[in-house]
């Protein structure tokens, strides 16, 4: 979690760690997943700046992630 908002915002890496679920064809939760993700404290509380990425430890990529769970609401919303 993060300073700003410990106890909502989850952060870059639980987020992409919510994605790897998200994205997995076994899983059967993915609605109830997305309904967690859709307040504004959760992916859209990102604003794509990319700094997750600059230190991400492993190379990876939670701003890509984020970006697809967004589409995946907006989607489902429409």
């Amino acid at each position: 979690s993060f300073w700003w908002n410990p106890d909502k915002f989850i952060g870059p890496a639980g987020l992409l760690a919510a994605y790897r679920f998200l994205i997995d064809s076994r899983d059967t939760e993915t609605d109830s997943r997305l309904d967690g993700l859709s307040d504004a404290f959760s992916v859209f509380r990102c604003h794509s700046i990319m700094n997750c990425v600059s230190v991400c430890p492993k190379g990876l990529n939670p701003t890509r992630a984020i970006g697809h769970i967004k589409s995946m609401l907006l989607q489902r919303n429409a």
